[in-house]
């Protein structure tokens, strides 16, 4: 039995609300928290220099196995981890012609599962795992329960230097997130 496809957007995706919970992240210094990130080194957002893109999502999919939930294409904003992470490997270079200087996703999952999903998606970016949600909480970023697991709810962060510059929330449709932090860049010249 083959599992659903999560390289596309089903039509019908509920949108997400704008609840709120990421208001307090633009002007606020990210906390030295270190990430593993799936190239193997320890990232800390908050030591980067320069202009970092960082696009926190719930959790990629494993092609061939079911959804964490029966019901994930419901929930507001679940979807569209794989077509999101996808929009940010083929605006990799667009975003770094504009001055960005690195990329991330990040989500909750360990690093095996964000490793199998880089390489089959041959991103040019690394994943951060935020296992243990410190960098989460540190900053109180919007969260959602599904299958007995604590989720990111889609976001994305522009940081210069350890600053948030700008925050994408909530994001919708997911496979657009890149396109909508390159209008943003070029607003911002």
């Amino acid at each position: 039995m083959a599992g659903p496809d999560f390289s596309s957007l089903p039509d019908d995706l509920p949108v997400p609300q704008d609840d709120g919970a990421a208001d307090h992240l633009t002007g606020l210094r990210l906390p030295d928290v270190a990430l593993r990130a799936t190239d193997g080194s320890l990232v800390s957002l908050a030591r980067l220099p320069g202009r970092t893109v960082v696009f926190a999502y719930p959790r990629t999919g494993v092609p061939g196995q079911p959804n964490l939930v029966a019901d994930w294409d419901a929930i507001p904003g679940a979807r569209g981890c794989t077509p999101q992470a996808c929009t940010f490997r083929d605006a990799h270079a667009e975003l770094l012609r504009r001055g960005v200087e690195r990329v991330f996703g990040l989500s909750t999952q360990d690093g095996a599962h964000q490793r199998e999903a880089a390489t089959r998606l041959h991103l040019p970016y690394a994943i951060l795992s935020d296992r243990s949600r410190a960098l989460a909480l540190a900053l109180r970023l919007p969260t959602f329960e599904a299958g007995g697991e604590t989720l990111l709810k889609r976001l994305t962060l522009v940081i210069d230097d350890g600053v948030v510059a700008k925050a994408f929330y909530p994001v919708f449709p997911p496979d657009r997130s890149a396109e909508a932090v390159i209008a943003w860049l070029d607003a911002a010249v």
